[in-house]
């Protein structure tokens, strides 16, 4: 009975000894298991990124990056807090808070005419080399060439914003003129008096308030506003040869002024949409204008490159643009980073922001992808083989000078030079001279 009771004893003991070690484990793994769930949970806990940009379509498609982002990256999500700001709003709203020292976004839109005032003294944008570099291989690096400074890149465009001829072919047809025949602006303005002829249209139209009817010629011409050390080249041969010849086709009314003055105004929109004009010039991102404002257009416009004054000139040039920066007050720049290089250096991102917007991606490797051949509405619009005429410029899109100075070129350029020459009718070379005083 005595044996029994110590075998009893000891089993009791050992059953007692091993509920308590599968109980202390269990504790440690719950614990365990506890602690790393908590950690994921801190990891998956989203950065909050500020985002200022003054086009509601940039801010739509930030935000859908974002989405995508957080799909592709669950264990570093972002939540975007983006605001669209009026033009002069956002500008001037950053460059105060940069100033001060508080108050920025941890990213902002800087449209290409202002980032100088961005570029002067002790630079208050995060350098972005880590993440370009990498991609430069495939990246049109003049386009970011105009966000650099002493070898920094502080901004990242939207687009190459390569300069092409939009031509209504109804117009043409009607005329007898073939587009493929215009080579250069002599050819050009013989078929505008044809077309004027013929049909009784004017040709083109050009911008009295706006720099895209005189900025791309200049470029193309081999010259610019500015020169590659910032100085004033606006009274140069080019930048005569170009405001006088647009002076002439006024005169000959091969070309009449943009209803509203340029080429963003309601008025023109509605005056190119009853067919008004045979065509004009603007730059590939322009093409969101026609599908958005000009529908009756839909199938009648042709893309063409640009016509030179003389053979072995550029055909197109890189015009206008958007970089997005990253302030140096930011406290997340390293996901700031990344997800920016995912938005607008990526493979993914340069397809989205041609399907999304329109724009040609700053990603030449992209121009061949079949998804830029997916239906849209920019392919219903114009056809599927648009981004041929890309690709045959692809070496010939002369870059600008894009310097501290070019904010106060730009707004001299729209509010006197071209006014006064083009709708004051005076001496282009006298207009000229003045820009070229006065800014100095």
């Amino acid at each position: 009975m005595k044996r029994k009771l110590q075998l009893s004893s000891a089993a009791l003991l050992a059953s007692m000894l091993l509920l308590s070690a599968c109980t202390s484990n269990s504790s440690t793994n719950n614990e365990a298991a506890t602690a790393k769930n908590d950690s994921a949970t801190k990891k998956a806990a989203p950065v909050k990124l500020s985002f200022w940009t003054f086009n509601e379509l940039h801010q739509k498609f930030f935000e859908s990056m974002a989405e995508s982002w957080n799909k592709a990256h669950p264990e570093q999500p972002v939540q975007l807090e983006a605001t669209t700001f009026p033009y002069d709003d956002n500008h001037n709203k950053l460059l105060v808070a940069l100033q001060s020292g508080t108050g920025a976004p941890d990213m902002a839109d800087i449209e290409i005419s202002k980032i100088g005032n961005y570029l002067k003294g002790d630079v208050q944008l995060a350098a972005l080399n880590d993440i370009v570099e990498p991609e430069k291989a495939n990246l049109v690096m003049s386009r970011l060439d105009n966000y650099a400074k002493d070898g920094k890149y502080y901004g990242i465009d939207y687009h190459v914003g390569a300069q092409v001829i939009y031509y209504n072919k109804e117009i043409l047809d009607k005329a007898g003129v073939n587009a493929d025949e215009i080579k250069t602006w002599d050819d050009y303005e013989k078929a505008g008096k044809q077309v004027l002829e013929k049909t009784g249209k004017p040709m083109t139209t050009v911008e009295t308030t706006d720099q895209w009817s005189l900025w791309p010629m200049v470029v193309q011409h081999g010259s610019d506003f500015l020169d590659k050390n910032g100085n004033v080249t606006l009274g140069d041969q080019a930048n005569l040869e170009s405001l006088t010849y647009l002076q002439k086709l006024v005169k000959e009314k091969v070309a009449v002024i943009a209803p509203g003055g340029f080429h963003h105004a309601e008025e023109y929109y509605g005056f190119m949409n009853k067919g008004g004009a045979a065509s004009v010039w603007m730059p590939m991102w322009y093409m969101g204008r026609f599908t958005d404002y000009m529908p009756d257009l839909k199938g009648k416009i042709i893309i063409k490159p640009m016509p030179v004054f003389k053979q072995g000139e550029k055909r197109s040039s890189g015009m206008g643009g958007t970089g997005t920066v990253i302030t140096k007050q930011s406290k997340n720049q390293d996901v700031a980073k990344k997800f920016l290089s995912y938005a607008k250096l990526s493979k993914e991102g340069n397809i989205q922001i041609w399907s999304q917007l329109g724009f040609d991606p700053i990603r030449s490797d992209v121009w061949n992808d079949p998804a830029l051949k997916a239906d849209n509405k920019f392919t219903a619009y114009f056809g599927k083989n648009l981004w041929d005429v890309l690709i045959s410029v692809k070496d010939e899109i002369a870059p600008t000078n894009i310097k501290e100075k070019t904010p106060a070129v730009s707004d001299y350029i729209k509010t006197k030079t071209i006014f006064q020459a083009l709708n004051d009718m005076k001496d282009p070379k006298q207009v000229l001279d003045d820009a070229v005083k006065n800014i100095k």
